[in-house]
C-alpha cells in the first residue's frame, strides 16, 4: 500500500500506512485480525520522526476499531505532545476516515501505566465528540524495584505454602497448547463465562514466542493449575489466563500463580504488572478485586470510546 501524507500546520503531517510496515513495542498492533478487511497505522510525523500513532482494523461493514480481539488499542505517544498537537492528530484521524467513507470509530484506550499521557488522550477524545461506551478497571503493581522487593519478602512464605499444598510451581515458554483446553474446561466447570479464541492465541505465540510465559502448578507431577503471562510491551507483564482444576483440592492456588507471575516480572525486568480487570456481566467483581488488591498498588481505567460522524 502506498503511504498517504497530509500537510498540517506546525510542520506535522498525517501519514497512513499498512499496519504491517512498522514494528511496534505493543506487538498486537502487528498481528492480523480475522474478519477485518484492512488494517492501517495512522502516524503523526514531525521532522521525519513519528511523534504519535494509532492502529485500526477496518471491518467489511465500514467500522474502524482500535483494536478488536486485543486487550486494548488506542493512541501511543513516542514523546510528550502538547494538548493542541495531540488534538490535531485526533481530528486529522477522524477527518481522514470521513474522506474514506468510514463514519464509525471505536477506540479502546489503554490504562494509564502504558502511557503517562493517556488521561490527556481521554479528555481530548471527549472534547472531539467521542462518546464513552465502556469503562473497565485494571489493577496494577507498579515499580520495578518494588516488584523485586515484594518477591524477596514473600518468597519464603510461598515456599512453605507450596510444601503444605504438596505442589511445585514452574514457569517457562510454551511448548504445547494442551493447557488451553484445560483452562477452558476448568473455568466452565466452575460456572465462569469463557471467551477464549484458542486459534488466535496459538498464532500469536507462534509468531511472538518470547512474549508468552506459562505458569504451571504440578501436583504428583500432574498439572492442576495454569496461568499465562504476556509481555504486551517490553516494560510490562499482563496477567491473561488463569484456572485451577476444580476436582483437585488446592490451597492458595491463585496466590501461588500470582507469586510466580511476579517472579517472571523480576526476571524480565519489567516496570509494572497488569493484573487485568475484575468484571462481572453487570457489576464489579468485588471478590476478585479484593483478592488482587494484595498484589496491587495502583488502579487505572481502560475506556472504550465511539464516534459516529
Amino acid at each position: 500500500m502506498e503511504a498517504f501524507k497530509k500537510k498540517t500546520t506546525e510542520s506535522y503531517e498525517l501519514k497512513v500506512i499498512s499496519s504491517f510496515e512498522e514494528k511496534w513495542d505493543y506487538f498486537l498492533r502487528n498481528f492480523a485480525v480475522q474478519g477485518y478487511s484492512e488494517q492501517l497505522d495512522f502516524l503523526w510525523v514531525k521532522q521525519k520522526k513519528i511523534r504519535a500513532s494509532i492502529s485500526f482494523a477496518i471491518s467489511k461493514d465500514g467500522e474502524a476499531c482500535s483494536l478488536p480481539q486485543s486487550p486494548f488499542g488506542g493512541f501511543w505517544l513516542e514523546e510528550n505532545l502538547n494538548s493542541e498537537a495531540l488534538e490535531r492528530f485526533i481530528r486529522a484521524v477522524v477527518m481522514e476516515f470521513s474522506k474514506r467513507g468510514i463514519f464509525q470509530l471505536s477506540i479502546t484506550e489503554a490504562p494509564k501505566p502504558y502511557g503517562q499521557s493517556n488521561d490527556l488522550v481521554n479528555y481530548l477524545l471527549f472534547k472531539c465528540g467521542f462518546e464513552q461506551k465502556e469503562v473497565v478497571s485494571h489493577q496494577f503493581f507498579i515499580g520495578r524495584k518494588k516488584i523485586k522487593k515484594l518477591v524477596l519478602k514473600e518468597r519464603p512464605g510461598f515456599v512453605i505454602k507450596e510444601n503444605e499444598a504438596g505442589v511445585n510451581v514452574i514457569y517457562g515458554q510454551i511448548q504445547n497448547f494442551g493447557f488451553l483446553k484445560e483452562i477452558k474446561s476448568w473455568n466452565i466447570q466452575r460456572g465462569y463465562e469463557v471467551n477464549l479464541d484458542e486459534n488466535r492465541i496459538i498464532q500469536q505465540v507462534s509468531v511472538f514466542p518470547d512474549r508468552y510465559f506459562l505458569i504451571t502448578i504440578l501436583k504428583n507431577n500432574e498439572p492442576v493449575g495454569y496461568s499465562l503471562g504476556v509481555k504486551l510491551t517490553s516494560n510490562s507483564l499482563y496477567y491473561y489466563l488463569s484456572a485451577t482444576n476444580p476436582k483437585v483440592s488446592l490451597k492458595n492456588g491463585g496466590e501461588l500463580l500470582l507469586h510466580e507471575l511476579f517472579q517472571i516480572a523480576v526476571e524480565q525486568k519489567v516496570d509494572f504488572i497488569d493484573l487485568g480487570s475484575s468484571d462481572l456481566e453487570t457489576s464489579a467483581n468485588h471478590g476478585l478485586m479484593f483478592f488482587k488488591s494484595r498484589f496491587a498498588n495502583d488502579i487505572s481505567n481502560k475506556i472504550t470510546w465511539t464516534f459516529k460522524n
